[in-house]
């Protein structure tokens, strides 16, 4: 992965997507920890987080992780997530950010020489595309350590470099095992987008 100390970089993070996969790998996101690496790599332009909330709840688990994300340099976006009831009784969530996150990286192509995205979802393959062919490289990070895969092959392919989320254990995992917070209540399902909460407090 080759990086330039003048270009202009910006970050997408599909939230659930990179907590998927990296509770697969068993690692731990220190997301100052991501901000400052990818500061240190390029000029920093913007780095946008994407998750659903539950908002009519007095307690929501996303919630402390959201506000530190967003007085800690990151541009949240978000969106109320649908809650449902499956056929067997289990509380589900569904919230899909994919056409946030297209819409901000398109609009902001013009401004920044490279996107890093944080992703395995094969849907953002024509998106990366389209941004490359206004010049902007495009690195994709997700895991292909996992069984099965994280990053779908299309997606691999078409971006200009693939990092793995375990070859930046060193860097992002974070010390002691403690999580500052996390979706870690919710599960994580690539095919329909869905959430399935898996706190009680809920």
């Amino acid at each position: 992965m080759t990086f330039y100390p003048e270009e202009r970089i910006a970050l997408f993070i599909d939230g659930s997507n990179l907590y998927a996969s990296a509770r697969a790998l068993n690692v731990e996101i220190d997301y100052k920890k991501l901000l400052a690496e990818f500061t240190e790599r390029g000029r920093l332009v913007r780095a946008f987080y994407y998750t659903a909330l539950v908002e009519d709840q007095d307690y929501s688990p996303i919630r402390p992780l959201v506000d530190w994300l967003d007085y800690n340099g990151y541009t949240m976006v978000t969106k109320p997530a649908k809650e449902f009831t499956d056929p067997t009784g289990r509380r589900k969530v569904k919230g899909n950010m994919d056409i946030e996150l297209a819409i901000d990286m398109l609009e902001i192509s013009n401004s920044i020489d490279h996107a890093v995205l944080f992703s395995g979802d094969g849907d953002f393959r024509r998106l990366v595309e389209a941004v490359q062919r206004k010049g902007v490289r495009v690195t994709v990070v997700s895991s292909v350590k996992t069984n099965p895969p994280m990053i779908a092959d299309e997606l691999r392919r078409q971006a200009d470099y693939f990092l793995d989320l375990k070859d930046l254990d060193m860097i992002l995992n974070r010390e002691g095992g403690h999580r500052r917070n996390s979706e870690s209540e919710y599960e994580y399902y690539d095919d329909d987008e869905d959430f399935e909460e898996l706190d009680e407090r809920v």
